[in-house]
């Protein structure tokens, strides 16, 4: 069994951005891969460290929120970059989804 070598142990209340490698064939019947970039809110962590685990990483685009899981461990995902991270008490933050939520959350010094 083969370990990662950077090991980020991602936590409810950080902000990521999601690199997904995206498979494309245009109208010639070629194959293209890009990156595409999906940067939001972790809201919970599922399974920890096995090679299951999961990431579900909400954003708001055009006022609209969206959700996606993310399996940490997939090869369609090139890199998961933390942006920054908010202090939270919860293990899932699921009161970010409510419309009246109005509470600025606190960001956590890192050095």
């Amino acid at each position: 069994m083969t370990e990662q070598t950077t090991k980020i142990d991602y936590k409810p209340g950080m902000v990521v951005k999601v690199h997904q490698k995206i498979k494309e064939t245009n109208t010639k019947g070629e194959e293209k891969e890009r990156i595409q970039i999906y940067e939001g809110t972790i809201l919970a962590v599922r399974h920890g460290s096995e090679i299951g685990a999961t990431i579900t990483v909400r954003k708001v685009s055009d006022g609209v929120g969206v959700e996606r899981i993310f399996p940490v461990n997939a090869p369609v995902i090139a890199k998961i970059e933390v942006v920054k991270q908010f202090v939270v008490r919860r293990a899932r933050i699921d009161y970010l989804k409510d419309a009246d939520f109005k509470r600025k959350m606190k960001e956590k010094k890192t050095a």
